[in-house]
């Protein structure tokens, strides 16, 4: 039986993320899991705010947080193509959905792109018959999200199949640097492959190439990394554009980020 993904791609500084908030992951129900990769719940008592960083993979996440007592907010988050930070302060919850990336589009049934660098509240039953979810336990919660997501009735789609085999493809093989050659190897044309991404995942191939291959990154950086040696494992030119992109997507370099995670 597949189990949550273990690793923290992604997260900016995941051992302080831990040490201030509660962080797990659960699988959906098994009727969801071709389209949903898990469940995350946060929940958090803080004497003093605290703020995450992400970079964003190339996913649809739909969220619900309730702060304290207060209302209970639920929004669909298209991919992110900048770096997301979120501050919490007191306490509060939350309940998410991560999809695979085109997992969404079976529940959107519009091209994705629509809600790339977007957040949409959801606030129109029309969307999703919203009910509390971050209340209870972590399987009255993960129930919770079961029955919403169910009910937003899926619809099976060979051509969405096809686009999530291929970014599954990009997310596991290091080889694939470049669209052309990975167009070329799955009998597509690059118009199509990227007109299949903007659709179904919400960005185009080179993005997701290179998002993966930087998440990798962020993940091994450590004091003394061969950072020439990766930026060739990883498929960049050379070490100075794997810096640049690692400092523009991050907002520090890789080495003060090394230092900071010691």
């Amino acid at each position: 039986m597949r189990q949550p993904r273990a690793d923290d791609r992604g997260i900016l500084d995941p051992a302080r993320l831990r040490r201030r908030v509660r962080f797990r992951r659960h699988l959906p129900a098994v009727a969801l899991r071709h389209w949903v990769e898990h469940y995350w719940l946060i929940d958090w008592d803080l004497t003093e705010p605290f703020e995450q960083r992400i970079v964003p993979h190339p996913a649809v996440n739909v969220v619900f947080q309730r702060d304290g007592d207060g209302p209970e907010r639920a929004e669909v988050a298209g991919v992110g193509t900048e770096l997301f930070s979120i501050t919490l302060t007191g306490s509060g919850r939350v309940s998410g959905v991560q999809f695979r990336p085109g997992g969404f589009h079976p529940f959107w049934r519009r091209s994705v792109a629509e809600l790339t660098g977007r957040r949409r509240p959801l606030v129109d039953r029309a969307d999703l018959d919203v009910t509390p979810v971050c209340a209870g336990t972590d399987a009255e919660r993960g129930q919770a999200l079961d029955t919403l997501l169910t009910g937003w009735a899926p619809r099976p789609d060979p051509v969405n199949d096809e686009v999530m085999r291929l970014v599954e493809t990009i997310r596991t093989d290091r080889n694939v640097r470049r669209v052309d050659e990975f167009a070329r190897e799955h009998a597509v044309s690059v118009r199509r492959l990227q007109r299949l991404f903007l659709t179904h995942v919400g960005v185009g191939p080179k993005w997701v190439i290179r998002r993966y291959r930087l998440h990798e990154a962020i993940e091994r950086a450590t004091d003394g990394l061969d950072w020439a040696g990766l930026a060739a494992e990883l498929g960049y030119s050379d070490q100075a554009h794997l810096v640049r992109d690692f400092t523009a997507t991050t907002g520090v370099s890789p080495a003060a980020y090394a230092q900071s995670r010691r």
